[in-house]
C-alpha cells in the first residue's frame, strides 16, 4: 500500500475514534457528576478512563516482552468493561442525563448492592488509571527492542535475497563433449651419442644421476658402520694427541673434538691424562731429590 492510502486510513481511523470519545465522554461526565464530582473533574473524567484504554493500546503495539504485552492488554480489556458498564448505566438511568441527579446520589439509583457497586467502580477507575497508567509509561520508557528477532530477519532476507539473486545470474555449466580429442603423442627424445675418446669413467659420471641430498636426521640403520674403540684404545689415541699440550690446554672439549669421542669420555680422558702426568711429574721430582 502506498503512502497516501495508509495516511488515509489513518486520519478516517483517528475521526472515528474521536467520535466515539465524545459521546463516551458525554455519559462519563454525567455518571462523574452523579458520585459528586464538581464541574472541572467531571469533564476531565472521561479523560481518565477512555485515555488510559488508548494508552494500553499503544503500550500493546510498542512492547515485545509477552509479560509486559499480557498486561497492557489486561489494563485494556478491563478499562473498556468499565467505561462499557458505565455507558451502559447511563443509558438505563434516564435521571442521569443532563446532570439531573444530585451529586453523590448514584447509590440511590440502584437496587440494594448494585448502586453501592457502580459507585465502587466510578470512584475506583480514577486511582486505578494513575497507578496501572503509571506502570505502563514505566514499561515503555524502560523497553529494549529485542535484537535477535531482527537480526534472524536481517539474515533471512539477505539469504533469499542472494539465493534469488544466485538463481538469476547462476548459467548452466557447458555439456562436456561426447568424444574429447585425444591428446599428442610426444615424439622421442633423441639422446646423443657417447664420445668413444672420452675416458670410461667420465661417461658414467655422466649418464649417473646425481645423487639426492639428505634431508632430516639420517637413521641408524643408513649410517656406516664405524669400529668401536675400547677404553685403552681412546687413552692410547688421546695419549699420543696430547704429546706436544701444556696442561692449560689439556681440556675435555679438545680432547673430544681431537680423538672424536663424547664428552663424557673426553673428561675421562682428561683426567686420567692429568693423573699420569701428575705422577711422572711426581716420580721426577723424586729422583732429582736423590
Amino acid at each position: 500500500m502506498n503512502r497516501k492510502p495508509k495516511r488515509l486510513l489513518v486520519l478516517a481511523l483517528v475521526a472515528v475514534v474521536g467520535m466515539a470519545f465524545r459521546v463516551s465522554w458525554n455519559a462519563l461526565r454525567d455518571v462523574a457528576t452523579a458520585i459528586g464530582a464538581d464541574e472541572t473533574a467531571a469533564t476531565l473524567y472521561p479523560i481518565v478512563v477512555d485515555g488510559l484504554m488508548a494508552l494500553a493500546l499503544i503500550a500493546t503495539l510498542v512492547l515485545t516482552k509477552a509479560s509486559d504485552r499480557k498486561f497492557a492488554l489486561r489494563v485494556l480489556a478491563a478499562y473498556t468493561t468499565a467505561s462499557l458498564v458505565l455507558n451502559y448505566v447511563h443509558g438505563l438511568v434516564p435521571e442521569l442525563h443532563g446532570g439531573s441527579v444530585d451529586p453523590g446520589r448514584l447509590a440511590d439509583l440502584g437496587k440494594g448492592k448494585v448502586g453501592w457497586l457502580l459507585v465502587l467502580l466510578a470512584t475506583s477507575l480514577p486511582v486505578g488509571s494513575i497507578y496501572f497508567g503509571s506502570d505502563l509509561v514505566a514499561k515503555v520508557l524502560h523497553h529494549r527492542p529485542e535484537p535477535t528477532a531482527n537480526a534472524e530477519k536481517t539474515s533471512e532476507i539477505e539469504s533469499n535475497r542472494s539465493m534469488s539473486d544466485l538463481g538469476e545470474s547462476a548459467d548452466e555449466p557447458p555439456a562436456p563433449d561426447a568424444a574429447p580429442d585425444p591428446l599428442p603423442v610426444p615424439a622421442p627424445v633423441a639422446l646423443p651419442a657417447p664420445d668413444p675418446s672420452a675416458p670410461a669413467g667420465a661417461a658414467v659420471a655422466a649418464e649417473s644421476a646425481r645423487p639426492r641430498r639428505a634431508t632430516g636426521r639420517v637413521p641408524e640403520s643408513a649410517r656406516p658402520a664405524r669400529p668401536k674403540r675400547t677404553p685403552a684404545e681412546l687413552l692410547d689415541e688421546a695419549r699420543e694427541a696430547t704429546a706436544g699440550w701444556t696442561d692449560a690446554e689439556l681440556t675435555a672439549e679438545r680432547i673430544r673434538k681431537e680423538v672424536h669421542t663424547s664428552a663424557e669420555k673426553a673428561r675421562g680422558l682428561r683426567d686420567a691424562l692429568r693423573a699420569e702426568r701428575a705422577g711422572s711429574s711426581a716420580t721426577a721430582s723424586e729422583a732429582v731429590a736423590v
